[in-house]
């Protein structure tokens, strides 16, 4: 039994307490949180009698006998609970996007490498079932040679109703991109190995605010795609990952409906699985932690999703080259 603590009690580390919570291999040792009701209440709702509670990340970290650290606080905040988590000796689950920047997710990974110690990042498309046969189907030529992988998404409202963070409105760590994009951009590193050059038109809400409108192309592996995305406007969230084979298509839609052939005559949906990812990420870190391997995101390549993330925000309509 591995003992974890929570830095970051909202929405998304209250997700984290549950699977720990239901998961054979871990205990909810600590919640953290800068709101001290909050942490309280997550860890009466998933913890035990003996679970603590604090304001301070550092003093999280510094427990006796803690084993991991996950966190889930606001991208900005990353690199310093990361940085304390690896000097006290803990494993760490980080979060995604990786940091607000690159530079600050290289630093990570540079910490990381310098540590005999499991890290990730949660990125759940590597144990999403309708994206791995995504992955399989093209690997395995179901749709012929890939020509166009093609990445659309809408958000009627930016942040979405339930986002109650005003961190996500802002330019500096917030925007549609970095919370969403995120996974499609690495989902599209999981396809075909690397993004090598992005170029984009990006419109912003504000002149401090998340971006709104963006118009852009990238390559990957050689192969040409398309990155379509618009807030604030009528009509349904969606988000969608298409492959467009000369034999067929294959399209992620919902995070997990797989579908071969959208909207056409022959469409048929292939995977309609949601799988329980957050389970899957906390068997594979405990298989890390044991020294089993662990199939795990790393911090790297985390970072490298980043990168290309802030090339599309610098581009300003011009090509911009990435290292991979």
């Amino acid at each position: 039994m591995y003992d974890i603590g929570i830095v970051g009690c909202g929405v998304i580390g209250t997700r984290l307490a549950a699977a720990v919570d239901a998961h054979d291999r871990y205990e909810l040792a600590a919640a953290c949180d800068l709101d001290a009701d909050r942490a309280a209440s997550l860890a009466a709702d998933y913890g035990t009698a003996s679970t603590a509670t604090m304001t301070d990340h550092a003093a999280l970290a510094e427990r006796e006998g803690l084993d991991a650290v996950y966190v889930g606080v606001p991208p900005v905040a990353h690199e310093a609970v990361v940085t304390d988590a690896l000097d006290a000796g803990r494993h760490v689950i980080c979060e995604k996007p990786i940091a607000a920047d690159a530079e600050a997710g290289r630093r990570m990974s540079s910490l990381a490498a310098d540590r005999d110690l499991a890290t990730a990042v949660n990125l759940p498309f590597r144990y999403t079932p309708g994206f791995v046969r995504l992955r399989e189907l093209v690997e395995a030529g179901a749709i012929g040679d890939p020509r166009r992988v093609e990445l659309r998404f809408r958000f009627p409202q930016w942040p979405r109703e339930w986002q109650d963070v005003a961190w996500l409105e802002s330019r500096e760590q917030g925007g549609p991109l970095r919370e969403v994009g995120t996974h499609f951009l690495f989902g599209v590193r999981e396809l075909f190995v690397a993004v090598d050059a992005v170029s984009a038109d990006v419109g912003y809400a504000g002149p401090d605010a998340y971006e709104d409108d963006v118009v852009g192309t990238f390559r990957a592996d050689g192969l040409r795609g398309t990155i379509d995305l618009l807030c604030d406007h009528e009509g349904e969230e969606e988000n969608v990952v298409t492959v467009v084979g000369d034999d067929g298509s294959l399209s992620l839609t919902e995070w997990h409906r797989l579908v071969r052939d959208r909207g056409r005559e022959g469409e048929r949906t292939l995977v309609d699985e949601r799988g329980d990812t957050t389970a899957a990420l906390l068997t594979e870190f405990a298989r890390a932690m044991d020294g089993d391997g662990g199939d795990l995101v790393s911090f790297g390549e985390a970072t490298r999703v980043q990168a290309a993330l802030e090339a599309i925000h610098a581009s300003d309509g011009d090509r911009v080259a990435l290292d991979g």
